[in-house]
């Protein structure tokens, strides 16, 4: 839909003025957010729904509500599946003036006069809100596999690019390419994807999304529609659609069904056509607490405790997509108090989080980690998160935040918890303000669960079994779970994740250690004898517990 167009509509009213419109239309390209959405966040409408009953208005059509709606099987028969797809349209009547049909871009005559000819019918336009248009489409004609196989067919030899920017513009807002790209990302959301990937190669073009850590394919589009269907990618999260020379980043933030999603968007430019991938933001997980994600009882009451204390440095390290940022927004919600000032310094800022100031990071303009850290210390606050140590500059900054009475929150990429230690003196940090600053440091991993719809008891080989160091006369009465495969898993055997910790906590022998710079494998050493556990034997205690597969902590740990 057409954003002018509608906050014209709001201007025509005097409900918003010239000035407004810019400034809602500067704040939609920032954030990607929805016409609707944004005017809700002005507080020009109550909720972002609202816009409809005024579209209604002006177009001089009725306003229907679809909540519960379900049209009869004769009344859809008279808008073909494939049709109501391509168009964006909803039969909901039969009367006197023909079909009354809800579109997902009322604004635009061009397409009520397309399916007028189409159908060979006359049609009566009514208003409903377009996510509920497209959220009802699919119900009702049919899911969305069967939705992708009929958009493709339409596609395939439908569409081709003729060579033009203005050209590859016309049709990266072709009424199909876009109900392709909002359905692979309707699909892959529904199926909780962390990332989805559009990948152009010589003779084949695919589509995959990463779900619970793996890998999947969908249906692959016909090669000749990488171009449009990239370009609408990039349309959408605000991009340069003639630039595919260089690395672009944007923002797409799409309403779902009930679901607001946020979407970070990477392009690569490669040999054959541009590489993009989306970074799904899951909003649900801001509203994790610690006591939501399922930590170890010790990790748990460690980190309560850690993040009450005053001053020091917290680390979560391992690998991207190991959920650091997870843990470490849960810990902050624990501290997220009316007496207490909390700033984050992020590239980019994932999550917004209501009573914590936020501040991305922007290499561009100089707004570097050592920069908004230099300028959060003359901020009076009391805990402050820093995305990543990157460098001894930013790892500076942060000690002398932490000797100065000042908790801080990090991330690093080490594969253990030793490792973060050693990483920070590598990085040419003075040991002792290292011993003197660290709290405590966790190594976290996410690996997949077994799917508990077709969880069965196994035995394992003596192969396998020895991969993990164990002989099979050290189980004794020990059962091995897998999961077999089923409709609910998708046929993997696996459905969520689990994490797997490793705490290191930063006491007084391990402080020695790390004066005397002793290597990662030392002070690991002198931890087990202090008591922690390695990932490895948390990644036991979850097989036994039947939660995960041998297979998946050998791949994690």
């Amino acid at each position: 839909m057409d954003n002018n167009q509608i906050l014209d509509l709001f201007v025509s009213r005097g409900m918003i003025d010239g000035a407004l419109k810019g400034e809602i239309l500067a704040d939609m390209g920032n954030s990607g957010k929805e016409v609707g959405e944004a005017l809700a966040d002005y507080q020009v409408v109550g909720t972002r729904d609202d816009i409809w009953p005024i579209v209604a208005q002006e177009l001089g059509a009725e306003y229907v509500d679809l909540k519960g709606f379900q049209p009869p099987e004769a009344l859809l028969s008279l808008i073909p599946a494939g049709m109501a797809r391509l168009h964006g349209a909803l039969p909901v009547g039969y009367g006197d003036g023909g079909i009354a049909v809800a579109l997902t871009d009322p604004m635009n005559p061009q397409v009520i006069e397309d399916l007028r000819f189409a159908v060979g019918q006359e049609l009566t336009l009514v208003v409903a809100p377009d996510h509920l248009v497209e959220q009802k489409i699919n119900e009702v004609y049919g899911g969305e596999e069967r939705a992708m196989a009929d958009l493709l067919n339409q596609l395939d030899g439908g569409l081709s690019f003729k060579g033009g920017e203005a050209e590859l513009e016309d049709e990266a807002n072709s009424a199909p390419i876009m109900r392709y790209v909002d359905l692979v990302l309707y699909q892959a959301i529904k199926e909780k994807a962390s990332d989805i990937h559009f990948e152009p190669f010589e003779s084949e073009f695919k589509i995959r999304y990463r779900v619970d850590g793996a890998l999947y394919e969908m249906a692959p589009p016909p090669v000749h529609l990488a171009l449009p269907i990239i370009s609408r990618v990039k349309v959408m999260s605000n991009m340069n659609i003639a630039e595919r020379r260089v690395p672009q980043d944007g923002r797409i933030m799409k309403q779902i069904g009930e679901q607001s999603v946020d979407m970070r968007v990477s392009t690569l430019p490669t040999q054959y056509g541009e590489s993009v991938v989306l970074r799904v933001l899951d909003r649900g997980s801001v509203h994790l607490s610690l006591d939501a994600l399922g930590l170890p009882v010790h990790v748990h009451e460690y980190i309560k405790d850690t993040v009450h204390k005053p001053n020091g440095i917290f680390i979560a390290t391992g690998p991207t997509g190991a959920g650091k940022t997870t843990t470490l927004y849960a810990a902050l919600k624990e501290i997220n108090k009316m007496d207490t000032k909390l700033l984050t310094a992020e590239d980019p800022v994932e999550y917004d989080i209501d009573g914590i100031i936020q501040v991305p990071v922007n290499e561009a303009i100089g707004m570097t980690f050592q920069r908004i850290l230099r300028a959060f210390l003359r901020q009076d606050p009391d805990k402050i998160l820093v995305g990543e140590m990157r460098d001894l500059e930013t790892a500076q900054i942060a000690i002398q935040a932490s000797l100065t009475g000042h908790l801080v929150l990090s991330t690093l990429h080490t594969n253990d918890a030793a490792g973060a230690v050693t990483r920070l003196i590598d990085m040419k940090a003075e040991p002792f303000l290292v011993a003197a600053s660290l709290e405590g440091i966790l190594a976290q991993r996410l690996l997949r669960t077994i799917c508990s719809e077709c969880r069965a008891p196994y035995e394992p080989s003596e192969a396998i079994l020895s991969q993990l160091d164990l002989a099979p006369h050290e189980l004794g009465d020990k059962d091995f779970y897998t999961g077999r495969g089923c409709g609910v898993c998708g046929e993997t055997g696996y459905k969520g994740r689990a994490g797997l910790y490793e705490l290191l906590d930063v006491t007084d022998p391990i402080r020695e250690l790390i004066i005397e710079r002793a290597p990662a494998l030392v002070i690991k050493q002198k931890a087990i004898e202090l008591g922690m556990s390695t990932l490895r034997e948390d990644g036991l205690r979850s097989i036994y517990e039947g939660r995960t597969t041998i297979e998946e902590v050998l791949k994690y740990t």
